[in-house]
C-alpha cells in the first residue's frame, strides 16, 4: 500500500499564481510533502512553481492532481495529463485521479487511459474521486493498476463509515476533502469542547481526528503561514475523544453538485 504523507495541502480557490506558489513554498518548509491541485483548480502553474521554489527535493514531494471531468474520455485523459505536467514542471505526479465520475466519464473509455499512465510512469499511483463504493467495485474490476486512494469530503460531520470500511478492507486510502468543513469546526461544540483538553483549537481536533483514523489523510486548505503552521500540529487524541467525535449524532454534506453519483 502506497504512504501517502499526512496532512497534505489543498489548493482548491488558491488561483492567484503567485499566492499559491508561496502558500506551496511555504508549506514545504514546515514540513507538508503532501501538495493536491486539480485542472479544475486552475493553479496548476503555480503549484508548479511553489515546488521549484522550494528547498525540497521534488522526489521527497508527493503531488496529486485530478482530471477535469470534461476531460475523461481517453484520448483527453491523455493529452490533458500532459498538459498538467507541464503546468507542474514534472514528468510525473505521485498521485492521479479522476476528479468525478460524471460529464465525460465512461468507466470502460476512461480508466484504461489511467493505466496506460500508470505503465508509463506518468502517473505512480492511480486513484479516484467522489465515488461510491459500487463505482470502486467497478473501477477495481476495469483498472490492471491498484486503486491507490479516494478522495471524499469527510469530517467530524460527515464520517463516511462505509466507504471508511470499504477502504479500509480494500486498501485503499481516504484523503478528506473539507476536513475542517470549510472553516467551520469552530461551531462544533464538541470539537470546542476536546480543544480545551489538549490547547488546541477545534480545527486542529478536526484534523486530528481524521488523522487517528485506519487509512484516512486528510488536505486542509490554508493559505497564511499562521494557518498552515496549525493544521499541520495537530495533536494525537486517545481513544475516549476519537470516541466523541464518532458519536456525534449530526450529518452535513457540504459539496453536493448535480450529478454527484451519489445523487
Amino acid at each position: 500500500m502506497t504512504e501517502i504523507p499526512s496532512p497534505g495541502l489543498g489548493t482548491s480557490g488558491n488561483e492567484d499564481r503567485d499566492q499559491c506558489a508561496k502558500t506551496v513554498r511555504t508549506a514545504l518548509s514546515l514540513g507538508y510533502r503532501h501538495i493536491d491541485t486539480a485542472q479544475m483548480y486552475d493553479n496548476e502553474s503555480g503549484v508548479g512553481d511553489g515546488i521549484a521554489d522550494a528547498d525540497v527535493p521534488r522526489e521527497e514531494v508527493f503531488l496529486a492532481t485530478k482530471v477535469l471531468p470534461d476531460n475523461l474520455a481517453r484520448d483527453d485523459v491523455l493529452s490533458s495529463t500532459e498538459e498538467s505536467l507541464d503546468r507542474l514542471g514534472t514528468d510525473y505526479v505521485d498521485l492521479l485521479y479522476v476528479h468525478w465520475p460524471m460529464k465525460a466519464y465512461d468507466a470502460a473509455d476512461t480508466l484504461p487511459a489511467f493505466d496506460t499512465l500508470y505503465d508509463e510512469g506518468t502517473a505512480r499511483n492511480v486513484a479516484v474521486s467522489n465515488y461510491t463504493p459500487e463505482l470502486l467495485d467497478e473501477a477495481r474490476d476495469i483498472l490492471d493498476a491498484p486503486v491507490t486512494a479516494n478522495q471524499v469530503e469527510m469530517h467530524p460531520l460527515f464520517r463516511q463509515d462505509e466507504l471508511h470500511d470499504y477502504a479500509t478492507e480494500h486498501d485503499i486510502t481516504l484523503v478528506a476533502y473539507a476536513p475542517i468543513m470549510q472553516g467551520d469546526a469552530d461551531d462544533v461544540p464538541e470539537l470546542r469542547d476536546i480543544a480545551a483538553k489538549y490547547d488546541a483549537t477545534p480545527t486542529q481536533i478536526s484534523i486530528a481526528w481524521l488523522q487517528g483514523l485506519e487509512n484516512v489523510v486528510p488536505i486542509p486548505k490554508a493559505t497564511g503561514e499562521s494557518h498552515l503552521r496549525e493544521n499541520f500540529s495537530a495533536p494525537e487524541l486517545d481513544e475516549e475523544d476519537m470516541a466523541k467525535i464518532a458519536a456525534i449524532d449530526r450529518e452535513e454534506r457540504l459539496v453536493d453538485p448535480d450529478g454527484a453519483a451519489w445523487n
